[in-house]
């Protein structure tokens, strides 16, 4: 289901208009060659067990980083925020899987070389199989 999740919240996220005007990529992973700024990518997803008696069920832990540019520590708030309001947005019936909670763990923005920040947000996704 991890797999499957990363698949359908890339899919998501880059069906937004916005952030496909926004950003110059929407990837899985860092790429080996990056693209120019802005662009977000999944910087890692690890789950856990969260099964039931009678349904099978995942944790899963996803981290994405925005990586953009700007000297002003809000540089890029209003392309996190749209992000973030896209991610609770995900329709929670899945091919294969439902969602059962996306919340935001944590987020923090930190300052890059050559004028750049990084927004690191780590989301928690409960998942049930379908």
């Amino acid at each position: 289901m991890e797999i499957a999740l990363r698949t359908a919240l890339l899919g998501w996220l880059v069906g937004d208009a916005t952030l496909a005007a926004s950003l110059n990529a929407i990837t899985e992973e860092t790429p080996q060659r990056a693209p120019s700024l802005p662009w977000l990518g999944i910087a890692a997803s690890s789950s856990t067990d969260w099964s039931t008696k009678t349904e099978t069920g995942l944790e899963t832990r996803l981290s994405l980083a925005l990586h953009a540019r700007g000297d002003q520590p809000d540089a890029c708030a209003t392309l996190a925020s749209a992000l973030q309001s896209r991610i609770a947005g995900l329709p929670r019936a899945q091919a294969g899987f439902r969602i059962i909670s996306a919340v935001l763990l944590r987020s923090g923005v930190k300052q890059m070389p050559e004028n750049g920040r990084q927004v690191e947000l780590e989301y928690r996704f409960r998942l049930i199989a379908a």
